[in-house]
């Protein structure tokens, strides 16, 4: 056993030598490289996505010869309907955003470029489509993300959002923006709640000897801390600031979902699909993937995102510590496996 810790000090010495020569060396090539541009728009044709996946699995099925003249037939169709039409009158478009949520909703720093690159070119019988997937996090950040949402109802733009898994507390806070929520049968909905919770280490300081001191100017600067002692006064205060930022968000829901009984749905509670539908929180139990491809016939459809560009440093360093970490577990299974021989 000593000489496998004593393998093991050597293998991490070496690869911490390595870290160290790589990192300079990494630092050394980022610093003669053109400075990053930042994020970058992407714009992808959907309505190509899936007739390319349509031809491929047609090229699987079919002989060589069979799709070859698919392939001809379907250009001649395509020409000749190009051709026959006098007047070209141009489809209406789709744009398609997709928004997945954390804590802070972060994501919203790219999506308001993304809003702000539809609105400059989409047209009154345009749609906006978004794929949101969010359970919810801090009040003031996901109430930004929903007024970026905001500004394309402002635009009397058709907009759509569609939940396949999860729009709860701040991700139904954008969701309700919609002039139509679709959602699958299983995703969930709701939760118009709030919460705050924190841990309290008073006791525990006390116990130990440590003082903790906090200084404040204004009455309620601060209610409840981790590490003081807590009073009514102070929690009693929380729980009216948790209340009065309950009845904005639900005034916030009724507001844009009129048709709510709001009382019945701002318990904090969340709800499946099926029975969200029931009581009003969408319109509509379809997946993102079939609402899409019933607009095929009708729309054409773009996806618009915001590509941010992994840094060669960061690519190179995620690699190393990706490697390290598989072989360290790996020494450590056979470590383990050793004490059973």
């Amino acid at each position: 056993m000593s000489e496998f810790f004593f393998l093991y000090g050597l293998f991490i010495a070496k690869v911490l030598t390595g870290l160290v020569a790589l990192v300079f060396v990494i630092a050394i090539v980022g610093s003669g490289r053109k400075k990053d541009d930042g994020p970058s728009l992407k714009i992808t044709s959907l309505n190509d996505k899936y007739n390319e996946l349509k031809n491929s699995v047609l090229q699987t099925l079919m002989d060589k010869k069979e799709f070859k003249t698919f392939l001809k037939s379907q250009a001649k169709d395509s020409k000749k309907e190009k051709k026959s039409a006098k007047v070209v009158t141009p489809r209406p478009k789709l744009f398609v955003l997709n928004f997945e949520g954390d804590i802070r909703a972060s994501e919203v720093e790219t999506m308001r470029d993304e809003v702000t690159a539809v609105l400059a070119v989409a047209q009154p019988q345009d749609e906006v489509f978004m794929r949101l997937d969010n359970s919810g996090g801090i009040v003031h950040e996901h109430g930004l993300a929903a007024s970026q949402l905001q500004r394309i109802k402002d635009a009397k733009l058709k907009f759509t959002i569609s939940v396949d898994k999860v729009a709860a507390s701040g991700g139904y806070m954008m969701a309700c923006v919609a002039d139509k929520i679709v959602a699958a049968p299983f995703a969930i909905l709701g939760s118009i709640g709030v919460l705050a919770q924190l841990p309290n280490f008073h006791r525990l300081l006390d116990k130990v000897g440590v003082d903790w001191e906090q200084h404040t100017a204004g009455e309620y600067k601060r209610t409840v801390t981790m590490f003081g002692e807590n009073g009514e006064k102070e929690r009693e205060k929380l729980k009216l600031e948790l209340q009065e930022t309950h009845v904005l968000f639900r005034d916030f829901v009724g507001e844009h979902r009129p048709k709510l009984n709001i009382d019945k749905v701002s318990t904090g509670e969340h709800w499946y699909g099926k029975q969200a539908l029931e009581l009003e929180l969408v319109d509509e139990l379809i997946t993102s993937d079939e609402y899409l491809i019933n607009a095929l016939e009708e729309f054409d459809i773009f996806e618009v995102s915001m590509e941010i560009k992994q840094k060669l440093q960061d690519k190179l360093l995620g690699g190393l510590f990706s490697s390290f970490e598989k072989a360290r577990n790996g020494l450590a299974n056979a470590e383990n496996d050793s004490k059973f021989n």
